[in-house]
């Protein structure tokens, strides 16, 4: 048996999904990625908790992957909906957003973000981004979730 970790990425885009995806299959070949398209989807991934979770197919991700705005249910708003479930707050959950804003990253670190990276225009600095935050969030080592030290302002 494989020790796979699991990655749940929610983008709408499919260009960027698909970018996203072969960056984690050239960055850490042994990871297993999950894609949704909005923030809806991820609620409905988790909805089934604990025992229910197995039951129904879907194992807890070691890793949540977010995009800040989608159609139906935002980044922001996931972030919400999880840090209002004690049984996800082990959950790393990381900002992959095209937004730079200053005040996105100070919302989703209150809302519960461990880490947020601005999208880049290119996919070398994508896989390093890939294998940046695989190396500090799926690492064995990881033991609790750390936060994003909060904007200077």
């Amino acid at each position: 048996m494989t020790n796979r970790k699991l990655v749940l990425t929610a983008e709408d885009d499919a260009n960027d999904a698909f970018f996203l995806r072969r960056a984690f299959e050239e960055a850490l070949s042994s990871c297993q990625v999950i894609h949704v398209s909005d923030g809806q989807e991820v609620v409905d991934y988790f909805e089934c908790n604990g025992e229910n979770l197995k039951q129904r197919g879907r194992a807890l991700p070691d890793l949540l992957l977010l995009d800040l705005h989608m159609p139906r249910m935002g980044g922001l708003e996931v972030l919400a909906w999880l840090g209002s479930r004690r049984e996800f707050g082990h959950l790393p959950k990381v900002v992959l957003s095209s937004s730079d804003l200053e005040e996105d990253k100070a919302e989703a670190q209150s809302r519960g973000a461990c880490d947020y990276y601005v999208k880049p225009a290119d996919f070398p600095t994508l896989v390093s981004i890939v294998r940046e935050l695989t190396a500090k969030w799926l690492s064995t080592q990881v033991k609790a979730v750390e936060r994003i030290p909060a904007p200077t302002e």
